[in-house]
């Protein structure tokens, strides 16, 4: 494979993460906009523990995902106080600190960035994605799920059913944040380069399109969406300057004709049943 193809599949194998990542706060009805944030937390700890400190690669990236998870874990009992929009300028506000904290942090370099040292190459990148992926597919087939979608549906109900809602709600946000730190960390080690200007609002407003594009059904709605944003822009490069303006155009469409996203659960099923039938055929 080319080195160009090697950079597209990378560039898709971590966002197909940082979009599961924002998906499963969105399949509890949350939407995060501070994803960016923790992509931060998990590339700089995994960067700064794996070049100070000299620890493995592996180490460094597990520590860096515990960080991440840890502040999701600790910031969600206040945040998800709120809901709705209220949640989400929550949310933005919280990545805009941690972007404003690295900014400032002598030890990794503050405004001016920070080399990594230990590489991940490609092989790596893919295979952490594709145990990511393994893991929420294994978790979008337990009683978690259901509760997820539940929570996401009628709060009061699954509450009267005895589910506590808010600590649903708090191990959805905490799990999106620990993935999160997942890419944040396969990010640094890749580029072997941070600078907090990477993990901006907009990269969070991006993730979560991935998420609503693909739809929030589905663990295949957040692959697809993140597959839409990452290869089509490339396939539209003959455009030159006009492929921007085709791929929003694109963008408008798809939302207009599958407000629900372009995987939903109805069509997830038919096409499992239509397997079904063709495997007894």
């Amino acid at each position: 494979m080319s080195g160009y193809g090697e950079a597209i599949l990378v560039m898709l194998a971590i966002n197909i993460v940082v979009a599961l990542a924002g998906y499963l706060p969105l399949a509890a009805g949350q939407l995060n906009l501070g994803i960016a944030g923790f992509m931060a937390v998990g590339g700089y700890t995994s960067a700064y523990l794996t070049s100070a400190y000299h620890l493995p690669m592996g180490v460094g990236m597990a520590a860096g995902a515990a960080a991440a998870g840890l502040l999701g874990l600790l910031v969600a009992v206040p945040v998800l106080r709120t809901s709705g929009i209220y949640l989400a300028l929550a949310t933005f506000a919280l990545g805009q600190v941690i972007q404003a904290a690295f900014l400032n942090i002598e030890a990794v370099g503050a405004a001016a960035g920070y080399p990594v040292k230990p590489y991940a190459g490609f092989t790596v990148v893919l295979s952490v994605a594709f145990g990511v992926l393994v893991a929420v597919l294994l978790l979008s087939r337990t009683r978690f799920a259901l509760l997820l979608t539940a929570t996401k549906n009628d709060p009061l109900v699954t509450e009267l059913f005895g589910v506590d809602v808010r600590a649903i709600r708090v191990a959805a946000f905490s799990l999106g944040a620990l993935i999160a730190g997942i890419g944040g960390a396969l990010y640094a080690h890749h580029y072997s380069y941070l600078e907090p200007q990477n993990f901006n609002i907009m990269l969070s407003v991006y993730i979560a399109l991935y998420v609503l594009l693909g739809g929030t059904q589905t663990v295949a709605g957040p692959i697809v969406g993140a597959a839409f944003f990452t290869l089509l822009p490339e396939l539209l490069r003959a455009g030159s300057h006009w492929r921007f303006v085709i791929f929003a155009v694109l963008i408008i469409l798809v939302m207009a004709v599958r407000p629900e996203g372009l995987i939903t659960g109805a069509l997830a099923r038919r096409l499992r049943f239509g397997k079904r039938r063709e495997a007894a055929s």
